[in-house]
């Protein structure tokens, strides 16, 4: 059997010049350090990037794993268009954005963030 579905509908496409653009980073702590990084997003960092009223920017999601020895955090953030992106980020808006307490309580991260065009979202 085939794991992998076809299905006959065509994706609800983004709206006419809303391109929407997802911005992926990740982020590693010790398993000691996971509530308190995940505490330091919800409360800090989340409210700090909402505060800046960044026009395009949409939404922002966390997503947690525990992987052993660490916890892996990734963020997900989408904006309206890359023009957002940069408006959040700057001309280098490939670079990770970190602020100084979330630095305490990670291990590492990535130093930049992967950029990602939304083609079509799906509803079953």
């Amino acid at each position: 059997m085939d794991a992998c579905k076809t299905y006959e509908r065509a994706p609800h496409p983004p709206s006419e010049g809303n391109d929407m653009i997802r911005r992926v980073w990740r982020g590693w702590t010790t398993r000691e350090q996971g509530d308190a990084y995940q505490k330091i997003l919800i409360n800090d960092v989340i409210p700090l990037i909402e505060s800046k009223a960044i026009p395009g920017y949409v939404s922002i999601e966390i997503l947690r794993e525990d992987i052993g020895n660490e916890i892996e955090f990734s963020t997900i953030m989408t904006f309206t268009s890359l023009d957002s992106v940069i408006a959040f980020q700057g001309e280098n808006y490939a670079r990770s954005h970190i602020p100084d307490i979330a630095r305490k309580v990670l291990k590492r991260w990535d130093e930049t963030c992967r950029h990602y065009d939304i083609v079509g979202k799906f509803d079953y």
